[in-house]
């Protein structure tokens, strides 16, 4: 409400497939799915009507990575999950041009194919040059789970991501704020079929979900989960640290509004874009 206080909370359940070994995958409509029941179901215990809904905000697992037509929405294979191996080659090889330092300094994250970048390489290359020719022409996406989900979610069918996700991906230049073109010809990968990277506070369209709003709600932000989570905790001066325990731990500190580079094997990021001005984090 707003006063801040939770009204009311509900999940929706969407399985991960495991096709191979090290492999790891989703269903992109079972990700809408579980959020059109889990908004409805939160709005019935609450007790409340649709219409007094003010705004929705999109916070979201950063990794896993998926393919859709521009035209249709429709998927063209499941998504590829943060923890799949499946992209390993593909890092390795540009490892062995010689790139890794030069991306790593680019984009603040060490190559590795826990990172979307590589997962999009295989992406268009297991679909073979018709698809590669169709993601050139502009006719594809290639994105994280929030911007399927905007995607989704708004009438015009926005393709929008924000600093937080984009700056995750392997393909964003942290000091530039845009996708890095020659990186992004290194994975094979067009910038025509990346998202418009937003600011976090930025309003990303609006949305009916399919009729369960009478009129269209603004979605008014959206963050990567642990980006998200260093919001919540109030880290939001230089030097301020959040820890998160889940699937894996990891620490999260804000570094302010210029990039720093670890010798430590920790990595940089983007916390957030708001109000027309960038944080950048490391995190380990």
């Amino acid at each position: 409400d707003r006063e801040g206080r939770v009204l009311a909370a509900a999940n929706g359940a969407y399985p991960v497939y495991y096709p191979h070994e090290g492999w790891a995958e989703q269903n992109p409509e079972e990700w809408w799915s579980a959020v059109c029941q889990a908004t409805e179901e939160t709005i019935q215990k609450a007790g409340i009507a649709p219409e007094e809904i003010a705004g929705i905000g999109i916070s979201n697992q950063r990794e896993t990575t998926a393919i859709w037509d521009k035209a249709t929405g429709e998927p063209l294979e499941e998504a590829i999950v943060w923890q799949c191996g499946r992209a390993s080659g593909i890092a390795q090889e540009i490892a062995e041009q010689g790139h890794a330092e030069e991306i790593r300094e680019a984009t603040g994250l060490q190559l590795s194919a826990y990172f979307p970048a590589a997962k999009m390489a295989w992406l268009l290359r297991n679909g073979g040059e018709e698809r590669q020719k169709r993601a050139a022409d502009g006719k594809l996406c290639l994105g994280t789970i929030d911007s399927w989900l905007v995607y989704k979610l708004t009438g015009d069918h926005a393709f929008k991501t924000d600093f937080s996700n984009a700056s995750r991906t392997q393909l964003f230049n942290l000091k530039t704020l845009a996708w890095d073109k020659k990186i992004c010809e290194m994975f094979g990968i067009p910038v025509c079929a990346l998202a418009r990277v937003c600011n976090s506070d930025a309003v990303y369209g609006a949305t009916t979900m399919e009729g369960l709003f009478s009129e269209p709600v603004p979605i008014c932000g959206v963050l990567g989960d642990s980006h998200a989570a260093l919001f919540g905790q109030g880290c939001l001066k230089p030097g301020m640290i959040k820890a998160t325990y889940g699937t894996g731990s990891s620490l999260m500190m804000n570094i302010g509004d210029k990039p720093i580079q670890s010798s430590h094997g920790v990595v940089t990021s983007l916390a957030w874009g708001r109000g027309g001005k960038v944080d950048y984090v490391l995190e380990g």
